[in-house]
């Protein structure tokens, strides 16, 4: 079995999916392209990180436009740098 792991302070994710189709409000149905792209994810693996704030598992919130997606073994991930994560997401109770 083969596996990733990020080196330095990366961060592997993998990407939320998008959920379903959209539409507006008169109905008209708007194409993936044009979509804007999730911003959180998964964390799959950490690289070299002293004290990180984020453990695998979780799912956390990252810059637009940070990192590098690929494809490996017929899934997509995400390498960002640790600095380009913003928020970890968390549950909370209503109050």
């Amino acid at each position: 079995m083969r596996e990733l792991q990020p080196l330095n302070e990366n961060v592997l994710l993998e990407p939320a999916e998008q959920k379903g189709e959209r539409k507006t409000a008169s109905g008209i149905i708007i194409p993936d392209s044009a979509k804007e792209k999730e911003l959180t994810g998964k964390v799959i693996a950490l690289g070299n990180i002293e004290n990180p704030g984020i453990a695998v598992g979780d799912t956390v919130l990252y810059k637009e436009f940070s990192g590098n997606e690929i494809e490996f073994e017929d899934r997509k991930f995400l390498f960002i740098p640790y600095a380009d994560v913003l928020a970890k997401v968390v549950e909370t109770e209503a109050i």
